[in-house]
């Protein structure tokens, strides 16, 4: 069997390849890369890889030839996502591939949505579903790794301020997500399946203010504000509207219980509890 991997250089792809070459030869994955760099790399490591963007479609047909599946990972938010989604989707169809994989997000109600990027992913979703072809999807709950990301570099001098309020995410290492689709994509006939990687606990950022206080010994608070009131604070210290507002939404969509949803799905894919609250906060600061 020979698997196409989309964004293998970033830090999901990655992981997913590490645990899938203990499973298949390096002859048997197929990456697609926009930098000739990386092509030349992944060739000289065995990979058999091509240069090209999803935009590309020349380049998207010639990445799956004699190609059996497709792990489609979700395009950045540059550009038109959806467009490029479907582009991957046309491609596989086009040349036959049996069997496509996408990396969602774990979210409870994509009526009530209020980060705009997220629809993306319900978008690609349908697509992927009425395209005819056997498909898994992936839907992932939020990084654990990208908790310094929302918490800043001085959470230990200064705290947690976010307009989260008091709602739970169902945090996850990136990596061990990786892990787990390997193992689908390696292992298991597609069944047009939907598989919810996240913790096994959702979480408060007063959870991850206790959490940082107790190993790190030094009293992180968190402090929840209205939206307005931290849309302009982000302003203030330089964050730029657009990402400010992005920011905004996310945390709307945290507040509001789209992050919530918990699942056993990573746990069993894994063969070992996923990673806690504190183990993983361990890990990515290094305590």
């Amino acid at each position: 069997m020979r698997i196409l991997v989309t964004g293998a250089t970033g830090a999901l792809g990655s992981a997913v390849i590490e645990t899938l070459l203990n499973k298949i030869p390096a002859s048997s994955i197929v990456i697609l890369t926009r930098n000739k760099e990386n092509q030349l790399s992944f060739q000289e490591k065995g990979f058999k890889a091509y240069s090209g963007s999803f935009e590309d479609s020349a380049s998207l047909d010639k990445s799956m030839q004699e190609v059996d599946r497709v792990l489609l990972i979700s395009a950045g938010d540059e550009g038109d996502r959806i467009k490029q989604h479907r582009n991957v989707v046309d491609a596989a169809i086009r040349a036959g591939v049996s069997d496509i994989a996408y990396t969602s997000r774990s979210l409870r109600d994509s009526a009530s949505l209020h980060n705009p990027l997220m629809a993306d992913h319900f978008a690609t979703e349908e697509y992927i579903r009425r395209s005819g072809l056997r498909h898994t999807i992936f839907r992932n709950a939020l990084y654990l790794d990208v908790i310094p990301l929302f918490v800043g570099k001085q959470v230990f001098e200064h705290g947690i301020v976010q307009s989260a309020g008091d709602g739970r995410i169902a945090f996850a290492l990136r990596k061990e997500m990786g892990e787990a689709i390997a193992h689908v994509m390696s292992d298991e006939v597609f069944e047009n399946h939907v598989y919810r990687f996240t913790g096994e606990e959702a979480f408060t950022f007063y959870d991850v203010a206790r959490a940082l206080t107790e190993l790190s010994g030094r009293e992180v608070k968190y402090t929840p504000v209205e939206s307005v009131s931290f849309e302009k604070l982000l302003i203030q210290k330089g964050v730029p509207s657009t990402t400010a507002r992005k920011i905004i939404d996310f945390n709307a969509d945290i507040r509001n219980g789209q992050e919530s949803g918990v699942s056993a799905d990573l746990t069993r894919k894994l063969g070992r509890p996923a990673a806690s609250l504190r183990e993983g906060l361990k890990l990515i600061y290094g305590f």
